[in-house]
């Protein structure tokens, strides 16, 4: 395939002028396509059902501890919950503590902590005049908006091929004590799909931060996420690569069941050293008398152990891996070659970054709606929801049906030929 760039003005008018013809019957079908978030499925959501019935009005309600799951008590989980999400996690069971639903609101509430108590002693951060944050990007819109929630700086780190730049990280956090964390996704990135390198990971556990609260907001959303079985990233697990840093207490780590059991009604946790965990637990015995241990239960009762959930997870990949590969082999066939745009082909998560020309990002949203696409807002990877470049795209392949999925991988390609073309003839008439 010929490069757009190497076209005449005269070529790129005929080709606009097919591909607008296109767009048009494409139009004229007056689609509902929605690609704009990371959402399971129905199929995916069906998985889970049988864990609808484990538990009924004559179950066994006692956990292994001897604890009545109906009743109040047990702050940070029932053993056995904790014994299958510290194994989900590869932590040991003592470093874990379980919240409700989301591992989101526990990033949330760890924030909120540190504004109004700070951290181990440290100033509370609310009292501070600076508080900033490093944003590995293209990143987790959620993610920024919690520190933009709290009026926390935001600063933006390229990633890089091995995770985000370090060269630039550990310059950073020495020279500056108001930067007081980093938002992470190591595996599986959002929306990249990159993991970090080993060398990442250390380079990770042995920062050394002007800030003694500077803390690792580690997210490991997609650690059992992947999408074959013969190609998997490996992720060196940081809460030891710290301990064995000596710094034990620099790093959070976060996750959950949301992408592997029901997203609503999951179970979410945080990993962290002994002395992290003992002051999270003091400010939840104001905050709760305990989380749901019924849904713990279930949990365990379905799954049973880790390699319940293993063989669960290969069933998602079973739905999800025909969506990405159609997705990929839509970009590939069609805009392989024409240099518009690039992308990464994952092996896990939940999405397909693809960065097009630049300043053409939000044009191609922009397009592509018009045809009946939804899909994640341009500039939503970056904090403040601004892309300086304006090219990176998130496309979220999980939520529509596979037949759903190919309309709407061909409107979007559709979308970049063409503003990518008028960008081409706009800049050759400057």
């Amino acid at each position: 395939m010929t490069a757009y760039k190497d076209l005449s003005g005269e070529e790129l008018k005929v080709l606009k002028s097919q591909l607008e013809k296109e767009f048009d019957e494409v139009k004229a079908k007056n689609l509902k396509l929605d690609m704009s978030r990371g959402k399971p499925s129905a199929a995916q959501l069906n998985l889970s059902m049988e864990m609808m019935d484990v538990l009924n009005s004559s179950s066994d309600l006692i956990g292994e501890d001897g604890v009545d799951c109906r009743n109040y008590g047990v702050l940070d989980g029932i053993t056995e919950a904790k014994q299958l999400l510290a194994d989900m996690m590869e932590v040991p069971k003592d470093n874990i503590v379980i919240f409700g639903n989301s591992s989101l609101n526990i990033m949330y509430d760890t924030i909120a902590r540190a504004m109004t108590h700070g951290v181990l002693g440290s100033t509370p951060w609310a009292k501070l005049d600076k508080v900033k944050f490093l944003c590995p990007v293209p990143g987790y819109d959620r993610h920024f908006a919690i520190t933009e929630h709290f009026g926390i700086e935001m600063i933006n780190v390229p990633m890089t091929a091995t995770g985000p730049d370090m060269d630039m990280v550990e310059k950073l956090v020495a020279e500056d004590e108001a930067i007081k964390g980093i938002w992470c996704v190591p595996k599986y990135s959002n929306p990249q799909g990159i993991t970090y390198s080993d060398e990442t990971v250390h380079r990770f556990a042995t920062l050394k931060p002007a800030a003694k609260d500077f803390r690792i907001f580690w997210d490991n959303a997609y650690g059992i996420h992947h999408l074959y079985e013969d190609k998997q990233d490996y992720l060196t697990e940081i809460l030891m690569e710290c301990k064995k840093a000596g710094n034990p207490d620099m790093v959070y780590k976060f996750s959950s069941t949301s992408k592997i059991s029901f997203p609503g009604s999951g179970i979410a946790a945080i990993a962290a050293s002994d002395a992290n965990l003992k002051e999270i637990r003091e400010m939840m015995k104001v905050q709760t008398i305990g989380h749901d241990k019924l849904n713990q239960l279930r949990h365990v009762r379905y799954f049973k152990d880790i390699h319940g959930m293993v063989e669960h997870m290969k069933k998602h990949a079973d739905i999800m891996r025909p969506k990405f590969d159609a997705v990929l082999e839509t970009l590939d066939r069609e805009l392989g070659g024409l240099e518009i745009g690039s992308w990464i082909a994952p092996r896990g998560g939940y999405f397909i970054s693809f960065d097009a020309m630049e300043g053409c990002a939000k044009a191609i949203v922009a397009k592509a709606k018009e045809a009946g696409l939804v899909m994640t807002g341009a500039g939503a990877t970056f904090p403040y929801g601004k892309d300086p470049k304006d090219s990176n795209i998130r496309i979220a392949p999980s939520y529509p049906t596979p037949e759903e999925l190919k309309t709407a991988a061909e409107i979007f390609v559709l979308s970049v030929k063409l503003v990518s073309i008028e960008k081409l003839l706009e800049n050759a008439d400057r």
